[in-house]
């Protein structure tokens, strides 16, 4: 099969075609830098032309709340090239719980991309993921203050890049869902917990100190971000940071 994946070039996505090729697709990646653009609509036919399935892996520049603005105006503008070009597969990664956390700008937007593609005119799925092991870092660093880190004790259950990035490629090789998959690392931590185990390891003398105020997921309630009953990636949380 032919695929078109927008946004094919960065952490998911250039793992997407990379996978998608090696199983004897044809796997193309779109992105600014190929001069496509999801929001003026720049290069999207082309980009399409002639390809079975569409994945779409961009991401809004900003978490805050003009994040909706672009999730509505690039699937508007990917469904649109989409249908015109005879695309038979729509499918989207979005995020375990995204529509159990409506205090999160980011999250609602996200909720709205799947809702859009859902109504939509083609045959679509919806993968959702945990959040990526390859965040931590950054998630670190949202509430790091000198010697001291603060995060909530939300439940995470972290999946690592390659595992999403290899069911992204079976979801858009397969027949479409016409609803939601969930995927999720095979461990469940308290974000908190999560941090000390990735300090340590990093041998990074920092402190974290339990603060259930601190940072985007002091917002998240309970345990939606994970989902026991989820296809189960196989990377453990320490394999993937030794």
């Amino acid at each position: 099969m032919r695929f078109a994946v927008i946004g094919g070039t960065g952490l998911i996505g250039s793992q997407v075609v990379d996978n998608l090729n090696a199983a004897g697709h044809e796997a193309v990646p779109h992105s600014q830098s190929t001069g496509t653009d999801v929001i003026s609509g720049l290069g999207l036919d082309e980009a399409v032309a002639g390809a079975d399935v569409l994945v779409n892996l961009t991401n809004s520049p900003t978490f805050d709340e003009a994040s909706p603005a672009f999730f509505q105006t690039s699937m508007d503008n990917l469904l649109a090239a989409g249908q015109k070009g005879g695309i038979r597969h729509f499918v989207i990664l979005s995020i375990v719980g995204v529509d159990q956390v409506p205090e999160l700008d980011y999250y609602r937007a996200k909720a709205l991309q799947e809702d859009i593609l859902a109504a939509g005119p083609i045959p679509y799925s919806v993968l959702r993921a945990t959040q990526f092991m390859e965040f931590i870092d950054a998630i670190l660093s949202w509430t790091a203050d000198g010697d001291t880190v603060r995060l909530p004790a939300t439940p995470i259950q972290p999946i690592a890049a390659k595992d999403v990035a290899a069911a992204v490629a079976e979801v858009a090789a397969g027949a479409p869902l016409g609803g939601i998959r969930n995927i999720a690392g095979p461990e469940i931590f308290p974000l908190d917990e999560l941090g000390r185990i990735t300090l340590s390891h990093k041998s990074d003398s920092r402190t974290v100190v339990t603060d259930p105020t601190a940072g985007m997921f002091a917002a998240v309630k309970g345990d939606v971000l994970t989902d026991k009953n989820a296809h189960l990636a196989p990377t453990r949380y320490s394999d993937w940071l030794s």
